[in-house]
């Protein structure tokens, strides 16, 4: 799949802004009579690039190329310029050229990549594109070619691939909503693929019924999705993170019955798999809102022992600290939390709290501004997916599939 057209402009990789004489370019020393006559083309060449006028250029530019056919800037150059006027196949040649007598022009490689990818030459664009990419540096540019990449390999269903070059990606522009939109496209082709493998080779296992409770929990259906997982314990009692994942869904119940059922299959994730820190915080939270402030204080600690880059167990001990009124040690665990988690509006607002109390206006001061700040991005947030949201049917107690 193509993400989108290419939007780098003609002359951000033209190589020169005025083209060199052949006498500086070719180690062959052409006629003086040639020379003058190279440089008249070049001449009008780079006056028509000034005028932005690149259909005017071309032909001056391939008089050149005819005059001194080595010259890699004058191949380049007419090579991006074809390029940019949708002639990607007669631009091919001259980019070669120009990679040819200078491998180092990182930039003419990646528009040659892209170049035999638009005129189905897969294989030699993916090699183009493939050495240069990790070149890159200029961020539009690398994005570019990183897009172009991932097209290619989607197109033939390659997805493991692609993914490879999108975790680069995100990590060159974490930002980039094309990058994000590819990422996304990308990953849930992944899932469907891997979920359709599932069913084929698998479709009465535990794993399958873990899928499609995922599945269901996506469209809403939180009691056929709990059945799911009970059908995948059934089968395997010690499946991975089948416990913890049922007891977070049925954690969302306002039943106290069902709650209790949340709190069990968290007891039974955490006694598989006592290393479980997410298991442990779920049973800390539970804890904290039954009033047992000394049990979740207790779990939540060993849960940052477990992990300590959560930041979310960082902040449970630190409101279960702050309830326990030991500020000087709730202190640091929300000065960890909004480290982890900057964006957390919550821990900047208990920071800001602790700030004040002990003194420090101007940071106390700059907490809440952070709070304010990140609160309204959330809110945002919850606008821009109110559409995407689905509503959750109520949790019943009998946990039967909905009719």
């Amino acid at each position: 799949m193509k993400f989108r057209a290419f939007r780098i402009s003609a002359g951000c990789l033209l190589l020169v802004a005025s083209l060199r004489s052949p006498a500086q370019a070719s180690p062959a020393q052409p006629s003086p009579d040639q020379q003058a006559e190279y440089a008249a083309h070049a001449q009008k060449a780079d006056a028509f690039l000034h005028q932005k006028r690149p259909d005017l250029a071309i032909p001056e530019l391939q008089a050149a190329v005819a005059l001194e056919p080595e010259n890699p800037e004058t191949q380049g150059n007419l090579g991006v310029l074809l390029f940019f006027q949708g002639k990607p196949a007669d631009a091919i040649p001259h980019l070669r050229a120009a990679i040819q007598a200078e491998p180092s022009l990182i930039k003419i490689q990646g528009i040659l990549g892209i170049a035999e990818l638009r005129t189905g030459d897969t294989g030699r664009g993916r090699s183009d594109l493939e050495a240069v990419f990790p070149q890159i540096a200029e961020p539009q540019f690398k994005v570019q070619v990183g897009l172009e990449l991932v097209g290619s390999w989607t197109a033939t269903g390659d997805l493991d691939q692609a993914a490879s070059i999108l975790a680069q990606l995100r990590k060159a522009a974490p930002g980039n909503p094309e990058v994000l939109y590819a990422a996304y496209r990308t990953y849930a082709d992944l899932s469907a693929e891997a979920r359709l493998s599932l069913s084929i080779a698998a479709p009465d296992s535990a794993q399958m019924h873990q899928v499609l409770a995922h599945e269901q929990i996506r469209e809403g259906n939180t009691n056929a999705a709990i059945a799911q997982y009970r059908k995948a314990i059934a089968i395997d009692p010690h499946l991975p993170g089948v416990h913890y994942e049922l007891g977070e869904l049925l954690n969302t119940s306002a039943d106290p019955t069902i709650k209790k059922d949340a709190e069990q299959e968290f007891r039974t994730a955490l006694q598989q798999d006592p290393h479980n820190e997410q298991a442990l915080c779920a049973l800390a939270a539970i804890a904290a809102q039954k009033g047992n402030t000394q049990q979740a204080m207790e779990e939540y600690s060993q849960a940052v022992r477990l992990q300590p880059s959560d930041a979310n167990a960082h902040l449970g001990l630190a409101k279960a600290l702050m309830d326990l009124d030991q500020p000087d040690q709730a202190l640091p665990q929300l000065e960890d939390a909004v480290r982890l988690e900057p964006t957390d509006p919550v821990a900047h607002y208990r920071l800001a709290l602790l700030y004040r109390k002990a003194g420090r206006t101007d940071d106390a001061k700059h907490e809440l501004d952070l709070y304010t700040q990140y609160k309204q991005m959330k809110e945002k947030l919850r606008v821009v997916y109110k559409d995407l949201l689905i509503q959750p049917k109520e949790i019943r107690p009998d946990n039967q599939d909905d009719k």
